[in-house]
């Protein structure tokens, strides 16, 4: 039998953006629901890193950095270049550090900052190198109390036996264990209270990362009243004289009809797993199938889906559709494939990345979304959009080399399971996995020829403060640059992935539905990556997309908030 809710607001979506949108409603007084197609709440932002590109905080100006907006503007204007949309780029600069005080009014929701991080091109006038970014901080998941079994678990291929690890002091313990006692009891601490945590309950309680921040803004909207539904995707929006008024979701019991007051914020993920529309969207992939992004399953374009139903008008012409990645893929043993991200190693000194005619094509310190680009610009017609990165073996010991751990971690199943290819000289390592034995060998060898000096002068690896921060600060002259000289050598295989998608809903700077003719669709707003990328299809920093996520988020449930409110006074 067909049943009815009623509410303020219905979010779909329960990534960052959602939560977010649900919390700046919520706090405002709206009545909210928040629908998750998939039975685990969290979206991609839980197997995140959960870095937020934020400018201009609190924590900031702690950190020492009191800049104002024009510098983040400036370097924002710059990379952007004819895609720099100014009404949304200072929406998001404005309303950012608004809504990192709006959601600590909570003292269950807290950040901490990046004072370590930079932008990417530090070359690029109006750079930050450091405190731009904020991250949630850890949290204790036993404080969910009914709600813990709902939050998504962590990525596998991004932690150790299911536990995350942070970026910062954190990772550096991890990759130092064996070189200071104080990492060393930082680690073993670390995976004690892990290890008890899975015969207790079966999965770590301490959370970090996109997983502590789903979890604290869970909490934080639990608190505020708003409403959770499980595995009830949106299958189509409801109107009224052009208006949103609500949504037909799919539920366990069967067809539920949500009736709103004020409408409906989409916020569905985009749509890395819609093989239909990558086909049309993304290069090299002929069929749809030739992609491994590293975002949640459920995010299959339903926002996008849902909002053309009601005339909103698709931004295609972004600089690139998606938020691009250099993927590696995990033969796991149950059968299972897994993809992991390549983001610590590459900036590591003693490591390239080459195509199969064994030349290197961009600086592999540089951003994950930069190592995709350069490759996609330097193919050759009808070659395949393939690399290695190779090292040796000590390299892999020292730093790890994609899912496989350093020492003492053992390197042998990985090179069994033909996740890592071994060779004991270059030209050996060339001919198994398919690489130009000549031109991996010229390359190494001019390679060399500079990293004796601690130089790149083909891509300049190591100029930046991005890079630097990136790389080993014991290796000097250069951070980022060391010989590949003595063998065994280990190469592995590195294809297309993504984050997520730069392509989507156009929207204006309250987070409102754009139609095609450019007007606000009445009662329908939409944030995170559902949402055409505010950087215009660039990545000019890390945390470019959960920053604009929560910011929309954030603007969208306060519009909302203030058309429910104007609607109560006239």
């Amino acid at each position: 039998m067909p049943h009815t809710e009623n509410c303020d607001l219905l979010v779909v979506g329960s990534g960052a953006a959602g939560l977010c949108a649900a919390l700046s409603a919520a706090r405002r007084g709206l009545n909210v629901i928040v629908a998750e197609k998939e039975p685990v709440f969290g979206g991609s932002t839980a197997w995140s890193g959960g870095w937020m590109w934020v400018p201009c905080t609190k924590y900031a100006r702690l950190d020492g950095n009191d800049e104002n907006t024009d510098a983040p503007e400036t370097y924002l204007r710059h990379e952007l270049g004819e895609k720099f949309d100014a009404e949304r780029v200072k929406a998001l600069l404005e309303a950012g550090p608004e809504m990192i005080d709006f959601l600590e009014e909570d003292p269950d929701v807290r950040f901490s900052s990046g004072t370590w991080i930079c932008d990417i091109h530090g070359n690029i006038p109006g750079a930050g190198t450091g405190s731009r970014s904020v991250v949630a901080a850890p949290v204790d998941g036993r404080k969910l109390g009914n709600l813990w079994p709902l939050l998504r678990r962590p990525m596998r291929e991004t932690t150790l036996y299911g536990m995350g690890i942070q970026a910062g002091p954190d990772l550096r313990a991890f990759l130092n264990a064996q070189r200071s006692v104080r990492a060393l009891l930082h680690v073993t601490g670390r995976l004690g209270r892990h290890f008890s945590d899975l015969l207790r309950y079966g999965r770590g309680t301490h959370l970090v990362n996109g997983n502590a921040l789903v979890a604290r803004l869970m909490l934080s909207a639990d608190k505020a009243g708003v409403r959770f539904m499980a595995s009830s995707p949106a299958k189509r929006l409801l109107t009224r004289d052009g208006a949103i008024t609500g949504a037909i979701l799919k539920s366990k019991n069967g067809e539920l009809t949500v009736r709103t007051r004020v409408g409906v914020v989409l916020a569905t993920g985009g749509f890395p797993h819609d093989v239909a529309r990558r086909k049309a969207l993304f290069p090299n992939t002929p069929t749809g199938q030739e992609h491994w992004t590293v975002a949640a399953p459920g995010t299959s374009g339903d926002g996008l889906s849902l909002a053309e139903a009601a005339g909103a008008d698709i931004d295609t012409a972004v600089a690139s559709p998606a938020a691009w990645c250099p993927v590696s893929l995990v033969p796991f043993r149950d059968g299972t494939v897994g993809h992991y991200p390549h983001i610590i190693e590459r900036a590591k000194p003693g490591i390239i990345a080459v195509r199969a005619n064994g030349r290197r094509f961009g600086n592999e310190a540089d951003g994950y979304y930069d190592y995709v680009t350069n490759l996609f610009r330097s193919l050759e017609p009808g070659e395949q959009p393939v690399s290695w990165l190779i090292c040796t073996r000590a390299f892999q010991r020292r730093w790890g080399l994609g899912y496989s751990r350093p020492a003492p971690f053992p390197l042998r199943p990985y090179i069994r399971s033909c996740y890592i290819t071994e060779g004991r000289t270059i030209r050996e390592l060339a001919g198994k996995c398919g690489i130009s034995p000549e031109g991996l060998e010229k390359t190494i060898r001019s390679y060399n020829h500079f990293a004796d000096r601690g130089q790149d002068p083909e891509f300049g690896r190591g100029s930046t403060p991005f890079n630097r921060s990136g790389g080993d600060s014991s290796q000097k002259p250069n951070p980022c640059v060391m010989p590949i000289e003595k063998g065994p050598y280990l190469a592995i295989r590195i294809v297309p992935g993504s984050f997520g998608t730069f392509a989507g809903i156009r929207a204006d700077a309250q987070a409102r539905v754009l139609d095609r003719k450019g007007q606000p669709v009445p009662g329908l707003w939409v944030a995170g990556s559902d949402q055409a990328s505010v950087m215009g299809g660039y990545y000019p920093s890390g945390g470019i997309n959960l920053g604009p996520a929560m910011t929309f988020g954030y603007i969208a449930g306060r519009d909302a908030a203030e058309q429910a409110e104007s609607r109560i006074s006239c």
